[in-house]
């Protein structure tokens, strides 16, 4: 008779269950695909090997951990429909998920950080939800996640293939002692045969990751050899396999680490880490352009900037006051047709004057000349908003340009001096005051148009007026 477990049992029934096709071989089961007779419904078929099912103690786990799977509802986790035992057939009726799995996937080569990071953090939910209820998978491992792409847009992922058992027992093992699992995914303590929990699969998860990210296992050999090396065994560096971000080999160290209090809390906090080691920009190195070298002087203050010499401002020479066309000039105005003053010879007069003033030095008393009047020059007009008048005794003027009796610098007879300092905008024109509440005329005036009001305007406020007094004569009259 052949073996069970490497009988093809397609075209038989076990159950209510009709066997379609054989979907894959595992060391402990033969998954199928089968239809559900009663419902109409594609399901998995997992039929457990012979001599597990043979085994009391596995039997007795089997049933009891298959109650509780099957209580576990989370998107991310295979539901189970029913379990039984048929011609000493021991199987689970799961969903049929259509799709690879993660193993297949992979296929020897490394995903992108983004995509492993995206499938195994469906994952870690999945396995969070299982914890939450005191169980632990303890067959987390690429070949047990799969992968769809018609149930949403992107890939969803499922977790299926449970080797379920209850937080603090000692994990699957025959009567025998024979370890049940796959030994590349399994955290020490499981190899051991010691109580398992939560950070078990904390471990196994923390070896898919590995294997995502670099496209091979983190221990490879014979099964003693990948024993050995998750019982004592330096964990190989990631990051260097993948050419990934130093702080990989961090995450997975912790993940992977003997001794179960120093791994990672929960399963999402292992892709937490990972996505914070690869996906978040890490401190920059110290290393940079050398410090810039300031010129040799003396030393100023911390926190002081340092003075700009300012370039010296020429001071503005005055300006000469510019004759109108056709003013008078010694008391007399030039006809149209005269010569300028400096193109004309000098008339009699004027030649006397001259002869004159050039002898008067060689005198001892200069020549008694009558006073010339000065000409006429029109008053001129304070600039708007300036006082009118002169300053209040004993208040200084106000302006940009000093008082005239400080010394080098003249009254208001004599030019104006330069200011001191550099040129600015308040040492050219005088401060503004702004008294006027309106702006001036085109003209400058600050007149206001104040004619006779049209008749137009006049003759509507008149009957306006009338008709008001009517309104209230017919008031007082009702």
């Amino acid at each position: 008779m052949a073996d069970r477990n490497t009988q093809d049992l397609t075209g038989q029934r076990l159950g209510h269950f009709r066997v379609d096709g054989v979907i894959g071989r595992g060391g402990m089961s033969v998954l199928y695909r089968a239809t559900d007779t009663r419902l109409g419904r594609r399901v998995a078929l997992k039929v457990i090997d012979e001599a597990l099912a043979a085994d009391r103690e596995f039997r007795e786990r089997f049933t009891d951990e298959a109650r509780n799977t099957s209580a576990v509802d989370h998107s991310h986790v295979v539901p189970l429909y029913d379990f039984d035992e048929t011609d000493g057939h021991l199987y689970i009726a799961m969903r049929h998920v259509e799709g690879p799995d993660l193993a297949s996937v992979i296929d020897g080569r490394p995903l992108t950080v983004a995509r492993t990071l995206r499938l195994l953090g469906q994952v870690a939910d999945a396995l969070d939800a299982v914890h939450a209820r005191g169980l632990v998978h303890l067959d987390v491992k690429p070949a047990n996640v799969l992968v769809t792409t018609r149930e949403s847009a992107g890939e969803h992922v499922y977790l299926a293939d449970f080797g379920l058992t209850r937080r603090g027992a000692t994990g699957h093992r025959t009567s025998g002692g024979d370890f049940l699992g796959s030994p590349t995914y399994a955290a020490p303590e499981h190899l051991r045969g010691e109580p398992v929990d939560a950070r078990t699969d904390v471990y196994s998860l923390t070896c898919v990751l590995f294997t995502c990210l670099t496209g091979r296992a983190p221990y490879l050999g014979s099964v003693t050899e990948v024993i050995d090396g998750h019982l004592g065994g330096e964990v190989p560096s990631a990051a260097e396999l993948a050419g990934l971000d130093p702080r990989l080999d961090d995450v997975v160290h912790r993940g992977m680490d003997p001794d179960r209090p120093r791994r990672h809390e929960s399963a999402s906090a292992v892709i937490e880490a990972a996505r914070g080691a690869l996906m978040v920009p890490g401190p920059a190195p110290l290393v940079g352009p050398p410090p810039r070298r300031h010129a040799a002087g003396p030393p100023r203050r911390a926190g002081v900037p340092p003075v700009r010499p300012v370039a010296p401002v020429a001071p503005l020479a005055p300006v000469p006051p510019v004759p109108a066309v056709g003013a008078a000039t010694n008391g007399t105005a030039s006809a149209p047709g005269d010569a300028p003053a400096g193109d004309r010879p000098p008339s009699a007069p004027e030649a006397e004057v001259a002869s004159a003033a050039v002898a008067a030095p060689a005198s001892s008393t200069p020549p008694s000349t009558p006073p010339s009047t000065p000409p006429s020059t029109p008053p001129s007009t304070p600039p708007r908003g300036a006082p009118s008048g002169p300053p209040a005794p004993g208040r200084p003027p106000s302006g940009p340009f000093p008082a005239p009796d400080r010394p080098g610098h003249p009254g208001p007879a004599g030019p104006p001096g330069p200011p001191p300092g550099p040129l600015t905008r308040s040492s050219v024109a005088p401060p503004m005051r702004l008294r006027d509440p309106v702006p001036p005329d085109r003209d400058g005036s600050f007149a206001r148009n104040t004619g006779p009001v049209p008749p137009r305007v006049v003759a509507l406020a008149g009957a306006a007026v009338l008709l008001v007094l009517v309104v209230l004569l017919v008031l007082l009259l009702a």
